[in-house]
């Protein structure tokens, strides 16, 4: 299987013209009855060997780290994180493996995490401070050296904790703080994901794939601080917060069609389960209100996924060019 990435690479290469690409794109795009940028396609595994490959590295990566933390913590996390940069050389920069380059990644940063931890203490709030600082560095560097599409959202995230945990060291005791950071820091990886997708509105280019990944992280960092300063995780489930969960999909709902993301709206998805099982079981008398949210929510998408186009041509066509020019284009029927 061959991605937009591999296409342009090609054209780069000398391999094809880029008149004979675009002729392919445009007949994909008719035999399929879609276009590239509604299919929203990103590279996550290119064939049953990039499952074998993560688990032959993850045998190596923890096995390695069991046997070197009976004799120092720290010098098992420092080779954890050394083997994966180590692997990354073969399995990203030479094979160019699509799931190992992301375990790999996460493996990376996770062990350099884990080791500057382990060098200031577990338990000291600045130690995280210092490890997440250190972690975004890191990714950085990563994606200087690999360019794997989700590096970026790994390191955004890096430097939102880093943030979140600034504040907590600052105002231990106060959890309404730390939920408006978090909802500020989701509206900055959502700011970072438009960049991205800003940059490439035909969804051919790596720059795509980047944008995936931010708005994943974005939505629940947005919806999840609401959530809870709603009280529903204490157990207030009133019909008004109930509600406002559902109100606020909705809202979500309209900026994934508008924007043509779909990852936005279902990375944030556990919450409006959450809310419309609970409307269902208090309010509904609904025995299996899972199975009833389930049977909802299910048809609602699936009838949104038939649709998505001529839904996206009701929101988008309504918008100002200035703002048009920066989304995908619709589809023509």
């Amino acid at each position: 299987m061959y991605t937009d990435e591999d296409l342009n690479l090609a054209i780069k290469k000398g391999v094809f013209t880029t008149a004979s690409v675009d002729e392919f794109r445009h007949l994909m795009s008719s035999s399929s009855g879609t276009s590239s940028v509604d299919e929203e396609n990103f590279r996550l595994v290119g064939g049953f060997n990039d499952i074998f490959v993560v688990i032959a590295c993850a045998l190596l990566l923890f096995s390695s780290l069991w046997v070197l933390q009976s004799v120092n913590d720290s010098l098992g996390y420092f080779v954890f994180a050394a083997l994966s940069w180590g692997l990354s050389e073969v399995f990203i920069l030479r094979r160019k493996m699509a799931l190992p380059a992301i375990v790999l990644l996460l493996a990376f940063v996770g062990g350099v995490f884990a080791f500057t931890q382990s060098l200031f203490g577990w338990q000291s709030s600045y130690a995280v401070i210092v490890a997440t600082a250190l972690s975004t560095v890191t990714a950085y560097v990563h994606w200087r050296r690999f360019n794997v599409p989700i590096t970026v959202a790994v390191g955004v995230g890096a430097a939102l904790a880093m943030l979140a945990s600034v504040v907590i060291s600052i105002v231990p005791d106060r959890t309404d703080i730390l939920m408006v950071t978090l909802f500020v820091c989701g509206c900055i990886a959502f700011v970072c994901a438009m960049y991205w997708d800003a940059a490439d509105t035909n969804r051919t280019t790596r720059k795509s794939d980047v944008a995936f990944w931010l708005h994943l992280l974005s939505a629940p960092l947005i919806i999840h601080p609401i959530f809870s300063s709603l009280g529903v995780l204490d157990g207030n489930e009133s019909l008004n917060n109930m509600t406002m969960i559902v109100l606020l999909y909705v809202f979500m709902t309209v900026i994934s069609v508008a924007i043509d993301r779909r990852a936005f709206m279902v990375s944030s998805l556990f919450y409006v389960i959450y809310a419309l099982s609970s409307l269902f079981e208090n309010y509904g008398g609904v025995g299996y209100s899972l199975a009833a949210t389930g049977v909802v929510m299910g048809a609602f998408l699936l009838m949104l996924s038939v649709y998505w186009q001529t839904v996206r041509a009701l929101f988008v066509l309504q918008l100002p060019e200035e703002i048009q020019r920066y989304l995908p284009a619709i589809r023509a029927k």
